[in-house]
């Protein structure tokens, strides 16, 4: 018997250590591959998708009622006229990326500094970022990158980009889990990995879409009629209301000071 055709078993170990992570590997790129190809119509750039548009104006729908039935909605008065004014001059614009939207807009009492569009076309505006947004045009840069943020579809893409990350975390940790490092250090290590994960692929990603947001808002404030410089006002006074801003690389979105930056250029 020659003892060489057998694989000795530390081999036989170190396959099975990196077993978790090759079949991770393998999932994720099926569920790559199964995804949903999109090209944004706007900036030309190619992304991958984890929900048809069917099914996101189906969750985005759901959210805006969920939204409302808890929200102070205001339906009348100036502040409501003009919201609705801007959503209808900026949906206009939008083109064929949002050619199935079924655009509805509601203005929410609430003191916080927000607006958000959901998929589908859902929009809403808190009174609380009217002082800082002051003019129709500072209010259209606002609704401007949200509904950007639909028309691009950068929450299916983000749920994508979680799904991925997620299947090779767990791959890569139970790989660890099987091998023969010191509990204490496996612990920091897989700790490691969960924040490469994050630091290193979602937040950068997430931020990747502030910046489209912010180019397709200032084109849909052109198209419209407003002026798109009076988004770099916007965001100028946005950042004396908030006040600290956390490290960028902490943050799903660009520091105001480079937001500015950029639009400004």
């Amino acid at each position: 018997m020659n003892p060489s055709r057998y694989p000795s078993q530390p081999s036989r170990r170190r396959r099975l250590v990196w077993a978790p992570l090759l079949i991770a590997a393998l999932i994720a790129l099926f569920q790559y591959m199964r995804s949903e190809r999109f090209v944004n119509p706007e900036t030309g750039r190619a992304a991958r998708l984890a929900l048809s548009e069917d099914q996101e104006a189906s969750l985005g729908l759901q959210s805006y009622r969920e939204v409302l039935s808890t929200s102070q909605v205001v339906e009348e008065g100036p502040e409501f006229a003009m919201v609705a004014r801007v959503a209808r001059r900026l949906a206009a614009v939008t083109g064929d990326a949002a050619r199935k939207f079924d655009w509805q807009v509601s203005l929410v009492q609430d003191d916080k500094a927000n607006a958000f569009c959901l998929p589908g076309g859902k929009i809403v505006v808190f009174t609380g970022i009217l002082p800082v947004t002051r003019t129709e045009a500072g209010l259209a840069a606002v609704m401007g990158h949200e509904m950007a943020h639909a028309t691009s579809r950068h929450g299916s893409q983000r749920m994508l980009q979680g799904q991925l990350a997620s299947t090779l975390t767990q791959g890569a940790q139970a790989s660890l889990m099987l091998g023969e490092m010191d509990p204490k250090q496996k612990i920091m290590v897989m700790a490691a990995i969960g924040a490469g994960a994050k630091y290193g692929v979602l937040l950068p990603f997430s931020r990747d879409h502030e910046i489209e947001a912010d180019d397709i808002g200032l084109l849909y404030m052109a198209r419209a009629g407003y002026d798109p410089r009076e988004a770099v006002g916007f965001w100028e006074r946005m950042s004396e209301t908030t006040g600290g801003h956390p490290p960028e690389f902490l943050s799903t979105h660009p520091s105001h000071g480079t937001r500015i930056e950029r639009l400004t250029a």
